[in-house]
């Protein structure tokens, strides 16, 4: 969404559908439950995954994906600096461990409403022991998972709605294509969050019509140049890029293409690698930024 910014304040398991210092996870101190009205959007500095600590405008909380199996601890630890004890809406975008590797950490640590996750196909079903860990924590705690399809509204609260883009099949050959997309929308303010989605489920995006035009883009799989293209910026056009990424990470995230097209369409781009966790708070009408580094 090209527009001026305002410096306001910002598979079986299906069918029962390091330390915070050294990945720079800082608690911020927590706001009221309801905020007044306020919706937050935490993008957490875990290294090289991705952990999305949402306060809705109610007081409902989201969380999108919880980082690594290794940093589980600390994604709960930063959710509860957030006064939080109930996680209404909790989603794992796809199951690969820089995203659910601290969702049964979660899952353990505070009492769940919804899970959200993807159906995938027989041939793609993980049998790792994150996923395996993942489904335990699920069946201990007696809870289901949904699995979630485009065109799917999982919430419509009083102001503000969560829209499914992505995944549209339950046919595709990698796991990442599977990744839930999520259009947050609070007023006039929108957050598109892409979890690890690729070129193809942009392509399918644009082509069934959805309104993408967005304030807000988590870019998708980390700042990789197989997510994030030409078309999908311009149609999306953000005035801020999120990535998700580890400092000095060994794929070399984000890309230099994804930043050069970011750069020729004047996004402003953030990073958890060198900004450290960015929070975003938003009224429905403008959004202020503020960056840990």
């Amino acid at each position: 969404m090209r527009k001026k910014v305002s410096a306001f304040l910002l598979a079986v398991a299906l069918l029962m559908l390091p330390s915070c210092d050294m990945l720079g996870i800082q608690p911020h101190t927590a706001v009221s439950s309801v905020s007044g009205g306020t919706m937050e959007v935490h993008f957490i500095d875990a290294g090289q995954a991705d952990a999305i600590f949402i306060r809705l405008p109610d007081g409902k909380i989201m969380q999108i994906d919880a980082g690594k199996n290794n940093t589980g601890d600390e994604i709960t630890k930063y959710i509860k600096s957030q006064g939080v004890e109930k996680i209404d809406y909790l989603i794992g975008t796809h199951p690969h461990e820089d995203h659910i590797g601290g969702l049964d950490n979660v899952i353990e640590e505070f009492e769940i409403g919804k899970i959200y996750m993807p159906r995938v196909s027989v041939s793609e079903t993980p049998t790792t022991q994150t996923y395996e860990d993942v489904l335990t924590a699920v069946k201990d705690k007696g809870l289901t998972i949904t699995a979630p399809h485009a065109g799917d509204v999982i919430i419509n609260g009083e102001g503000y709605t969560a829209e499914v883009l992505s995944p549209k099949r339950e046919d595709y050959t990698d796991l990442n294509e599977y990744s839930i997309a999520i259009k947050l929308t609070y007023g006039s303010e929108k957050f598109l969050f892409m979890g690890d989605a690729e070129a193809i489920n942009e392509r399918e995006i644009i082509d069934a019509g959805y309104d993408i035009d967005t304030d807000v883009l988590k870019l998708g799989h980390h700042g990789s140049s197989t997510s994030s293209t030409e078309a999908f910026l311009k149609k999306a056009s953000p005035d801020y890029a999120v990535i998700s990424c580890g400092m000095g990470n060994s794929y070399g995230h984000p890309h230099d293409e994804v930043l050069k097209r970011c750069n020729d369409l004047k996004i402003n781009v953030l990073r958890t690698d060198t900004d450290g966790t960015i929070i975003m708070r938003t009224d429905g009408e403008s959004i202020d930024v503020s960056k840990e580094k």
